[in-house]
């Protein structure tokens, strides 16, 4: 029952209550980025999220978009900014995730959504991550996020899905 119809209740509160709270910092980095960045404060992509389906999620774009001579974009170290380099290490880029949390394109607690073009390089039970909406944080997350190997993030995100409960997501945000 709270994985087909709780889970999205709890998200869709949480997510509108934690919107409303957050508004004051939310537009704070939204202009300062919106300053120093010449215009649109928000990064977007295509990411798979629940069964593989195509989701666009907004982040706060903490990197300029500089190209070398031939068009190709500068390493991200180089068009990382300073601000930038503040807002993910503090994890506000990912603030804005709280409107794909809302539209239900992701939940606040799932597997990292990743790249499409990793999909291919999943095993079988790899791909098992994708039978639930994407989260803002996740198992993985709390269990070491960047100081984990991919393999064990993947059984970690593997792990949530097998045993979603709302007992696992309270030990997730606490």
């Amino acid at each position: 029952m709270y994985k087909n119809y709780l889970k999205r209740l709890f998200d869709l509160l949480l997510s509108l209550c934690l919107i409303i709270v957050l508004s004051p910092l939310i537009l704070l980095v939204a202009f300062l980025l919106f300053i120093q960045n010449k215009g649109n404060p928000f990064f977007f992509q295509d990411r798979p999220g629940k069964d593989q389906q195509k989701i666009r999620i907004v982040k706060f774009k903490s990197m300029t978009d500089a190209r070398d001579q031939t068009g190709q974009l500068l390493p991200d170290r180089e068009r990382i900014t300073k601000l930038g380099k503040f807002i993910r290490k503090a994890s506000l880029d990912e603030l804005p995730q709280l409107f794909n949390v809302l539209t239900g394109d992701m939940s606040l607690i799932g597997p990292r959504p990743l790249l499409f073009k990793y999909l291919p390089l999943y095993s079988k039970e790899q791909l098992r991550r994708h039978a639930v909406r994407p989260g803002i944080t996740g198992w993985a997350q709390v269990n070491g996020r960047n100081s984990i190997s991919w393999t064990k993030k993947f059984e970690l995100d593997v792990y949530y899905v097998d045993h979603l409960t709302l007992a696992l997501d309270m030990k997730i945000l606490w």
